[in-house]
């Protein structure tokens, strides 16, 4: 008798640790190619996070696009290569875009989330500059990382979640026409929402 309520105690215990594992928030990503789910590590990257969250949330995203495209052949022979699209309102809502409050920088030093194949990270200036913005990782991209060569200052950029469902999706995406690293025409996100 007591082996088995020391067994059925492991499995209370295993169960809340799975639980509290996979407790991150999700949110799905609505396009006119399918729709894509992403898992944020609000463990890991909270500040970046939470900030995402509020503008999911107030609906911002609604009418969005991913507008850009970094593919080998469109970026300078010069400079390093990244392999990404990126999206959000600049395009369709630049007024509230420009208004929005930097966020906190979370490097991948901070986090250890690091850009590979899948992951989402917001867009920035300057370190603390970064608002609605973001980019999807087509491959493991650690130039774009703390001390990454693909950003001036070395402190790379802030990565808060991954694709879990519909990288297909997302590479079908990046296939899209473009001219001079821009979709042609972009590519309608027609909202972005919790799971």
């Amino acid at each position: 008798m007591r082996l088995i309520s020391i067994c059925i105690a492991c499995l209370i215990f295993l169960n809340a640790c799975k639980e509290k594992a996979t407790g991150n928030p999700r949110v799905i990503i609505e396009t006119a190619y399918g729709d894509v789910e992403l898992l944020l590590f609000e463990d890991k990257a909270p500040i970046t996070t939470k900030a995402f969250l509020q503008y999911v949330d107030s609906g911002w995203y609604k009418k969005a696009n991913f507008y850009r495209v970094m593919h080998m052949y469109n970026q300078p022979s010069n400079a390093p290569k990244s392999l990404l699209i990126q999206g959000g309102i600049w395009k369709t809502n630049y007024a509230l875009a420009s208004r929005v409050k930097g966020i906190p920088h979370e490097s991948t030093k901070q986090t250890g989330i690091k850009h590979q194949t899948g992951v989402i990270s917001i867009a920035r200036g300057e370190p603390g500059t970064a608002g609605t913005e973001f980019f999807i990782c087509m491959d493991d991209e650690p130039g774009l990382d703390f001390g990454g060569e693909n950003v001036p200052d070395r402190q790379g950029y802030s990565a808060f979640g991954k694709v879990i469902n519909g990288m297909n999706i997302i590479r079908k995406i990046h296939e899209q026409k473009e001219r001079n690293q821009y979709f042609d025409p972009p590519i309608t996100i027609f909202s972005i929402k919790r799971k």
